[in-house]
């Protein structure tokens, strides 16, 4: 791969309404999006820069095009993966490469990854952080979901969920405390969340705090979140966490996020597939990794007010895989 252009971007989608975890609420995603081009093909990414590892919208489009020189001399995703560091950046470009390198091979991304098709997959729908009224009335609206992902934030945290409980009986319930929990409050909440029927908390407690996690007793199941990144990660995890959530912003990329996906079922954790609040060309190579997953937590676009113009097919929870027009 030899004569590569890149451009890097960032662009603003509204969300329908507000969007609240534990770090702040905000109205709108701020994404950027990469074009690479062989000068025939061009082909997108995207990725979400996230404040908690120090990434901007600026540095992470600086980061980008501070390898346009190695993409022009012929670097491809191979090379990326030591050009870049994970993070979003190397995630936007490391998607770019492998929708670039499917249109190149006239064949599906999936296919180049060694997936003989895609099935269509049933994602999470996350429910704000909020009152234990508004989010019991969240809940209610969307009962009929089979999968409700639940923000939490500490104190009011059991009310939310016998709220949520109440306004849908039916759906299977995940919960995330962003970091949010002290040791004594996962043991004292965890047996009551069990007794209402939630399957699996995310990263309840500091990243740099979870040794207290080791050789505790977890009745209910724990999810590394921003303790996973990487392959390089999972050495901490031994003995601490039964899921791991993958991200692509996190990996850097589909590439790493395929290694890890491998190397974690290995290890004997669960896989939980999860997003930022992006767009549906940020769900597309995300649904690769979905398969056979778990979990699957790829509801950015079903938050937005608007999408991109060929978006995914959402089908209630059920989001069917990308067409090449999208990507791969």
């Amino acid at each position: 791969m030899a004569g590569l252009t890149i451009k890097a971007y960032a662009e603003t989608f509204p969300i329908a309404g507000t969007f609240t975890i534990s770090r702040g609420s905000r109205t709108e995603a701020h994404v950027v999006t990469v074009e690479v081009s062989d000068g025939t093909h061009v082909a997108l990414g995207e990725c979400v820069p996230y404040a908690r590892y120090g990434e901007t919208l600026e540095g992470v489009v600086e980061t980008i095009l501070s390898i346009r020189q190695d993409l022009a001399n012929g670097a491809g995703r191979t090379e990326l993966q030591s050009l870049l560091k994970p993070g979003a950046a190397r995630n936007a470009v490391d998607c770019a490469l492998w929708s670039l390198e499917a249109r190149q091979a006239g064949k599906r991304a999936f296919e180049l990854a060694g997936f003989p098709s895609l099935d269509p997959v049933t994602t999470a729908y996350t429910l704000s952080l909020g009152t234990p009224e508004a989010m019991g009335e969240q809940a209610a609206k969307n009962a009929a979901r089979p999968l409700l992902k639940v923000k939490l934030g500490g104190e009011g945290d059991e009310a939310r969920i016998e709220a949520v409980r109440k306004g849908a009986p039916n759906s299977k319930i995940i919960i995330d405390a962003n970091e949010g929990w002290s040791v004594s409050e996962y043991q004292r909440l965890a047996p009551e969340f069990v007794r209402l029927g939630v399957a699996m908390v995310e990263q309840p407690l500091p990243a740099a705090d979870d040794e207290a996690l080791r050789g505790l007793e977890r009745v209910l199941p724990v999810c590394a979140d921003e303790s996973c990144h990487d392959r390089h990660s999972l050495d901490h995890l031994a003995g601490k966490y039964d899921v791991i959530n993958i991200k692509l912003d996190k990996t850097g990329g589909l590439t790493e996020a395929l290694a890890l996906r491998e190397a974690a079922r290995a290890a004997g954790y669960q896989i939980m597939v999860g997003c930022m609040v992006g767009t549906s060309l940020a769900m597309a190579p995300a649904i690769l990794l979905a398969q056979g997953a778990e979990y699957v937590d790829l509801d950015g676009p079903l938050l937005l007010a608007r999408d991109r113009e060929v978006p995914l097919e959402y089908s209630g929870s059920l989001v069917t895989p990308s067409t090449p027009a999208l990507w791969g």
